[in-house]
This record gives C-alpha cells, sequence and structure tokens, in this order.
C-alpha cells in the first residue's frame, strides 16, 4: 500500500501517508468529493454598484477589480495501522500536526494536480471508525477536516 499512496499529497512538506498513515479517500466507491473540494474556484467579491434613482440600472466603475472571498475545503481522510497502539498514537499526533502547522498555517501540496492551498486549521468532523478500536490489531477511520483558505489559490 505504501508505495501506491506515498508522494501523492503533503502537508508542510511531510508526506502524511508516511508520517501518519494518512490518506485522502471518499465515502463512496468512485466518489469524487474531495477533488471537487479541491478544484472548486472561490467566489468573488461583490462590486460595488451606484443606484441612481432618476437613472435605469445600475452603474458600475469603467473597470472592475476582481477579488476572491475566502473559501473553506472539507477533506475526507481515512487513517490506518496495523496496531491500535499505533492508531491512537498517529491520530492525536496528526490532529495535533494540523492544529499548530506553521506558526498555525498549512501548505497542502498535490503534486498530480500541480497545486498547492495555504489554509488553517478549523475543526474536524464526521469522525467514522472503519474497525472496532476497542479490539487490538488493524485500525481504520475517517474522518473530515474543514481548513480555511483565507487568500484562495484561484
Amino acid at each position: 500500500m505504501s508505495e501506491i499512496l506515498s508522494g501523492l499529497f503533503f502537508i508542510n512538506d511531510v508526506d502524511v501517508w508516511k508520517e501518519y498513515g494518512v490518506f485522502l479517500t471518499e465515502s463512496k466507491e468512485g466518489g469524487r468529493d474531495n477533488q471537487a473540494a479541491i478544484m472548486t474556484a472561490s467566489k468573488t467579491k461583490g462590486h460595488t454598484a451606484v443606484n441612481i434613482r432618476e437613472e435605469n440600472g445600475e452603474k458600475y466603475s469603467k473597470k472592475l477589480t476582481v477579488s476572491n472571498e475566502a473559501r473553506d475545503v472539507i477533506l475526507l481522510f481515512a487513517l490506518y495501522n496495523p496496531t491500535r497502539a499505533g492508531w491512537l498514537k498517529k491520530y492525536r499526533a496528526f490532529i495535533s500536526f494540523l492544529k499548530t502547522g506553521r506558526d498555525g498555517w498549512l501548505t497542502l501540496r498535490f503534486p498530480q494536480l500541480d497545486l498547492e492551498l495555504k489554509v488553517f486549521y478549523k475543526e474536524s468532523s464526521n469522525f467514522k471508525p472503519l474497525t472496532w478500536l476497542f479490539k487490538e490489531g488493524v485500525q481504520a477511520s475517517s474522518f473530515k477536516v474543514k481548513f480555511r483558505e483565507p487568500e484562495p489559490a484561484f
């Protein structure tokens, strides 16, 4: 599995599969929710209009400057480890890593897309154990993480 998942996704130049046993996943086979979250363009900020009562319509500046709004990016992760103790250690370490980043900042890098997003951690949700955590052995789970991209890449 390592040769398949290594080198696909980096956070602050850390291959999260190699370091934490974490990878991007989908909630159902054939899903593309992560891809959609990563590639959906941000909204643009509204343009200020002048609405003069005695004239038709609205008036805008001759040159409209486009500025992007901040956006949230929600990604679905899975975490795998061959032991219960290893899983608990890696899960806690990964969440701590996301919360602290480098001075709070995270750079999500997707080499296959030639894309980097500068974000910070907002919250984790939808934790779903894929194995029984109270038994020893292979452990796996999935969970969503919401990141904020204050200055969107696009």
